[in-house]
């Protein structure tokens, strides 16, 4: 065991603990630390391969929370985005990317906190919306979750039902950035090879993370998701 992958297995644990907690944020926690141990492009590749897997895992656990209905119009978006996304990561940088979502949810946590955030944002505008920027993040910067949490916020689901069809929605989006990364020429045998060495440390925290969420309140739930939110925002905007 090298330094190296006790490293990577310690973020991957805790990322997956945090997907399992809250639904996302596998990504959003991995990155600051994961390319110090593996290349940017094998890492997204990497964590977007897991973030499919758990979240199969979780929907076939939660899927009596599920409302098809609301997960419709982010699908549509997704679909239309996720190429972008693939396009943006094959060619352009991303640092400016990341600040830009960074400000963006510094943003709407401190709306959160003022009491200013919209309990309910009807219309099918902002599901599509929604949807189209997580496919076109996912895409680039393998960060698709923010749009969708900040919308699953303002549609009055209870937690279940939020993580329920929030991980649903990934199941397609991450499905779809997947064989999007695979024709571009990015899912190689490395990324398998990888996926593979991290696989147990990776299924601990999922397991961990799925424990504790039962026995989180409504409440406390809310806020363990915009604290998230926020610390991503602050990393994001940092570092870029």
């Amino acid at each position: 065991m090298t330094l190296a992958w006790a490293v990577g297995a310690l973020v991957i644990t805790l990322a997956s603990f945090v997907m399992g907690l809250t639904g996302f944020g596998i990504a959003l926690v991995a990155m600051a630390f994961l390319p110090w141990v593996m290349s940017p492009v094998t890492a997204i590749v990497l964590l977007t391969f897991y973030a499919l897997f758990f979240s199969v895992v979780v929907v076939i656990q939660l899927r009596r929370d599920l409302t098809a209905r609301a997960l419709i119009d982010l699908l549509v978006g997704t679909v239309i985005g996720a190429p972008l996304g693939v396009w943006v990561l094959a060619s352009l940088p991303v640092s400016m990317i990341n600040r830009l979502i960074g400000l963006v949810l510094i943003l709407v946590v401190v709306m959160e906190f003022r009491g200013a955030l919209p309990t309910r944002l009807p219309g099918r505008t902002w599901g599509l919306g929604a949807g189209f920027l997580a496919g076109l993040l996912g895409g680039a910067v393998g960060t698709p979750g923010p749009p969708v949490v900040v919308y699953a916020t303002t549609q009055g689901w209870s937690p279940r039902t939020m993580k329920a069809n929030t991980m649903a929605f990934f199941v397609v989006n991450q499905g779809v950035i997947l064989a999007g990364y695979w024709w571009a020429g990015l899912f190689t045998r490395e990324v398998l090879m990888v996926s593979a060495a991290y696989v147990l440390p990776a299924l601990a925290g999922l397991g961990a993370g799925v424990a504790l969420f039962g026995r989180l309140d409504p409440e406390r739930f809310r806020r363990a998701v915009f604290g998230l939110l926020l610390v991503s925002g602050v990393v994001l905007l940092v570092w870029g």
